[in-house]
């Protein structure tokens, strides 16, 4: 009994001095870190998965209630899922290089139609500046003569037209200064539309005067014509029409009889159109060409132009 006391008393000393040691022990060492209690949880999945699987390792997902093993329907789920993605995706991709390409061929337009519109610019400025081409001399003026029917007793003329005359035609409607043996058809149709554009007429004189061009292309009259046109135009107030007419005349037939006078109102058309430099150009080319050839009435209209608009 006293060797059995002894030995229990041993014991309960061995053990204290054990659990001092455990305690010491456990008191020196650092607790665990999460990553050295993850690979200690994982060791002892492993453990029970072999204990449990014996014939092999399970899927990764198995053994969860709430993340099953995958399925043969899910793997093709997902691919669809995946090729509809990658579908989208292509189409978003094809629908950016489309418009991408819509947007560089507007942007290629647009600069196409600014150049277009630069160039007719430049072209018209330079047609109002080639006015300095070489043209042939013009012949010496002569008097306009306007045929019309013989009257049982001519009077002779009263007072001159009210405007710069493209024709001598009485004002009291008698015979002109010479009168032709026969019958000009084409002196009577200038004639008429001469007297539209004197009464304030000018939209019927326009197409008539028009009409004459267009039927007697080569007639003595028509620089006449041409320039009472741009006239015309000039009194109703289409200045940029005017100027382009009384230009097309001058450059056209420059040897005209009226030719010197489009090249005048051409410089008027221009003072209209608010372009003074320009209308100079026109009455330097002016005396360039015709010079001391130009009438004493029409010489004075260009000095007034002149000082209109401000020429040095």
């Amino acid at each position: 009994m006293f060797v059995k006391s002894r030995l229990i008393t041993a014991l309960a000393a061995s053990a204290a001095v054990a659990l001092m040691s455990s305690t010491a022990l456990a008191q020196r060492q650092p607790p665990p870190t999460p990553e050295q209690r993850i690979d200690r949880l994982e060791r002892q999945v492993q453990q029970v998965q072999r204990q449990v699987f014996p014939k092999g390792r399970p899927a990764d997902t198995a053994g969860f209630a709430d993340d099953p093993a995958a399925s043969q329907s899910s793997v093709v789920t997902l691919d669809q899922r995946l090729d509809s993605l990658e579908k989208q995706m292509a189409d978003l991709i094809r629908q950016s290089e489309e418009n991408g390409n819509r947007l560089r061929s507007l942007e290629a337009g647009i600069g196409q139609f600014k150049n277009d519109q630069d160039q007719r610019i430049a072209a018209l400025e330079q047609r109002m500046n080639e006015a300095a081409t070489a043209a042939p001399v013009q012949a010496p003026e002569t008097a306009p003569v306007v045929t019309t029917p013989a009257k049982p007793k001519p009077t002779p003329s009263k007072a001159p037209p009210k405007k710069t005359a493209e024709a001598q035609v009485p004002a009291d409607g008698g015979p002109a200064v010479e009168t032709a043996a026969a019958s000009d058809p084409g002196e009577d149709a200038y004639t008429a539309a001469f007297h539209m554009w004197e009464a304030g007429q000018y939209d019927q004189a326009i197409g008539s005067l028009k009409s004459f061009a267009s039927a007697y292309p080569k007639h003595r009259r028509i620089s006449y014509a041409n320039n009472l046109i741009g006239r015309a135009q000039l009194d109703k107030g289409d200045a940029r029409a005017a100027a382009e007419t009384l230009l097309a005349n001058y450059r056209t037939n420059p040897a005209g009889e009226r030719a010197a006078d489009s090249l005048y109102y051409l410089g008027q058309a221009l003072m209209k159109l608010g372009q003074a430099g320009q209308a100079c150009k026109a009455y330097a080319e002016m005396d360039a060409v015709y010079g001391a050839r130009i009438r004493p009435d029409l010489k004075k209209l260009e000095t007034e132009g002149k000082a209109q608009a401000q020429c040095s």
